[in-house]
């Protein structure tokens, strides 16, 4: 029985061997699949060579070289957004205080009330206003990305609920509870909105659809500022929703501290294709205004005001790795120039999963307590 074994074990090798030459001679399954394999491997290795230690011209690229360069800035995009030289003054619509059986049961959780915003067009914003029992007196602005409504966050909710905060939800335009109306347009007839890729439509001297994605935000701020007395708001976003909590912040002095978790990178870096993004992401006319590394400043500057960018080194949807190491020392440079601010990147290690894990939640927690 000793001797069979060894005789065994021999056997499966020479058999394996000549499998093997089989599969590579007469490309026999799986040598497709090894042969992708192979590929994805060879390419990130490419990749990864091509895209490390980039220069960037940040002397040309990085315009601002004083705060009166990020007021100028500022009221630029303002004015783009909303075609006024004044962020908009709108407030939200009370729908109800209600149950919503998702979220339950939650720790600490004394209400939810639900909001909503209806812009031009009919495109609308459904929020959900968490309220806590025992309060801490602070409100974070939770925006949720493009995989689906902010119904996806309810455990990142319901960790900062149970801490204290008071938390505003936001989903993107036309995505989980939002609507995707039809809008008739004299040049194209009937279009139902259903990818943020279609706004260009929508584009004229008038109107820009970037007010979509922004509005929301800002009346929701307005809404706090009359009815409560919050100490701080700070801003935590996902993937699409981590893209605005990067931009959102450069536009209202009133967010202290904002996260954005796989949000963005600069158009320069992005050489995947599941970095590109949609619309808002590219769209020229704003991002002529203020690139990303503008905006990243804009975001970090003033006062008790930070900004942190944390990406998931193995993301499997989008701004994976670590290729912001091409502009973060120099950001924190300029800033430092600039004055008063902070400016950090976060690499998450612990998760394979495009997500807010608990390494980023608590040490979201830590930065804001």
């Amino acid at each position: 029985m000793k001797k069979i074994i060894p005789l065994f074990i021999v056997g499966c090798l020479i058999f394996s061997f000549f499998i093997g030459i089989s599969v590579g001679a007469y490309k026999l399954f799986p040598y497709s699949i090894l042969d992708d394999v192979k590929d994805d491997l060879m390419f990130q290795e490419v990749k990864n060579e091509n895209f490390e230690n980039i220069p960037i011209d940040f002397q040309n690229l990085v315009s601002i070289k004083n705060d009166s360069d990020i007021s100028e800035k500022k009221l630029d995009l303002i004015n783009y957004i909303w075609k006024s030289e004044n962020i908009s003054f709108e407030k939200p619509k009370f729908n109800e205080q209600i149950i919503d059986e998702n979220f339950l049961p939650m720790a600490n959780l004394d209400r939810i009330d639900a909001l909503e915003i209806i812009m031009q067009h009919d495109v609308n914003s459904i929020v959900y206003f968490f309220h806590p029992e025992k309060s801490n007196n602070e409100l974070i602005l939770y925006h949720q990305g493009h995989s689906g409504g902010f119904v996806n966050g309810k455990e990142t909710i319901a960790y900062f609920v149970k801490n204290g905060y008071s938390v505003a939800a936001f989903s993107m335009p036309l995505i989980g509870m939002n609507n995707q109306p039809i809008v008739n347009s004299e040049d194209f007839g009937q279009i139902k909105l259903i990818s943020h890729n279609q706004f260009f439509l929508l584009e004229n001297d008038d109107f820009s659809p970037m007010n979509y994605f922004f509005t929301p935000i800002n009346s929701i701020l307005n809404y706090s500022d009359e009815y409560f007395n919050f100490k701080n708001y700070s801003m935590v976003g996902i993937s699409g929703g981590g893209w605005v909590s990067a931009i959102y912040p450069a536009l209202d002095d009133r967010i202290s501290t904002s996260f954005s978790v796989a949000g963005s990178l600069p158009l320069s870096l992005r050489h995947d294709t599941k970095d590109i993004g949609d619309y808002e992401q590219y769209n020229k006319s704003f991002y002529e205004i203020a690139n990303y590394f503008e905006i990243y400043l804009m975001s970090s500057f003033g006062e008790n005001r930070e900004f942190y960018q944390i990406f998931i080194l193995n993301d499997p949807c989008c701004f994976s790795g670590t290729i912001s190491d091409n502009y973060e020392l120099e950001i924190k440079k300029i800033l430092n120039q600039l004055g008063p601010g902070n400016f950090d990147v976060i690499i998450d290690e612990t998760t394979s999963k495009h997500e807010i894990s608990n390494y980023t939640k608590e040490f979201i927690l830590g930065k804001l307590s």
